[in-house]
């Protein structure tokens, strides 16, 4: 597999597109399912939700399918948990879940991370006086996995005191083999939900398709709030991602180049002597004296856009996507300029 022709324009890095790519099977289904374009999606989103299902072994009552997770972010604010406790998250994390909380109108408190990385005993703690909890894993912007210990104990407060634990597992697929993931645990009794999606590694972001896998209570309760926009989720998105799900061949070639990718690339950094965090993902967080200035002078001057993790309240570094060698080299290069090492 080689890299997907870049678009014209800046060099993207800053999205955490996947560089390499849909499957062409997917791009071939979603071509054919335009042409009903004057017929409605199917609002239950079956075929996607019955192969979400068979893929990871569970029931299709477990399984939701939205526009997107960050939908599934909104639904779960909405529908899930004590709406009178404080929903929980992590500082320094994708912002999606406290704007969520705070949008309709419950309160939001962040944990601070450990250096890099969710303070898993903190959260634990906290489960008693939360309404949800929710969890970036992989983490984005630092790429940290939680180890199997870690997650056992969230798992455990979780069923311990009743709180609704979200689990965004939108990196999940570039992340190590062995990488703790929370349908291990549906079983257990714990209110669980993972959150997934089309956009990360099945490259599918521009036709915005998600799921959300979980206890079926906690479905069945976002099941009843999407009834308020049944066609979210369009028949072209539907259509390429069940054809995705089936080219198991083309994930797994996407997972191989992603992580040659991300060695060559903190090695080539550590070569330079600037610092890197280690990754689970499609992106590397890059150390840089100031995130905010370096993002901006990366766009202005060398047309390279990149996310400065201080967004997420993760500042000092600059999130960068895995894209294509050429544009991680020039990327490299104009840091040398702008940040020298010292």
């Amino acid at each position: 597999m080689t890299i997907a022709a870049p678009r014209t324009g800046p060099a993207r890095l800053h999205l955490s597109e996947n560089a390499h790519g849909a499957s062409p099977l997917a791009l071939l289904a979603a071509r054919k399912a335009l042409d009903p374009a004057a017929v409605y999606p199917d609002p239950a989103r079956s075929a996607p939700a019955k192969a979400v299902a068979a893929r990871l072994g569970v029931g299709e009552q477990q399984v939701a399918v939205a526009n997107g997770s960050d939908e599934l972010v909104l639904l779960s604010a909405l529908a899930l948990g004590d709406r009178d406790r404080p929903g929980v998250t992590t500082a320094g994390t994708f912002p999606g879940y406290r704007v969520c909380l705070t949008a309709v109108g419950r309160r939001c408190e962040e944990i601070p991370l450990d250096d890099g990385r969710v303070d898993a005993d903190a959260v634990a703690a906290a489960m008693e006086r939360a309404g949800i909890v929710y969890l970036c894993h992989p983490h984005n912007p630092s790429g940290a996995v939680l180890d199997r210990g870690r997650m056992d104990l969230l798992v455990e407060r979780a069923a311990v005191t009743g709180t609704p634990l979200v689990v965004d597992e939108a990196y999940l697929e570039f992340a190590p083999a062995g990488t703790p993931q929370l349908r291990d645990y549906l079983g257990s009794g714990a209110p669980l939900l993972s959150l997934r999606t089309f956009s990360k590694a099945y490259g599918l972001a521009a036709l915005r398709l998600g799921y959300a896998v979980g206890s079926a209570e906690l479905v069945a309760r976002l099941h009843e709030v999407q009834g308020t926009m049944p066609f979210s989720a369009n028949a072209v998105a539907q259509a390429a991602a069940v054809a995705a799900l089936a080219d198991r061949d083309h994930l797994d070639e996407v997972r191989r180049q992603n992580s040659l990718q991300r060695a060559w690339f903190r090695s080539e950094l550590a070569r330079r002597g600037r610092r890197s965090l280690p990754s689970a993902t499609n992106f590397v967080a890059v150390a840089v004296s100031d995130s905010a200035v370096a993002e901006r002078l990366l766009a202005q001057d060398h047309d390279i856009l990149v996310r400065d993790a201080g967004r997420f309240g993760f500042a000092g570094h600059l999130r960068v996507s895995l894209g294509p060698a050429k544009d991680l080299v020039r990327l490299m290069d104009a840091l040398d300029l702008i940040d020298p090492v010292r």
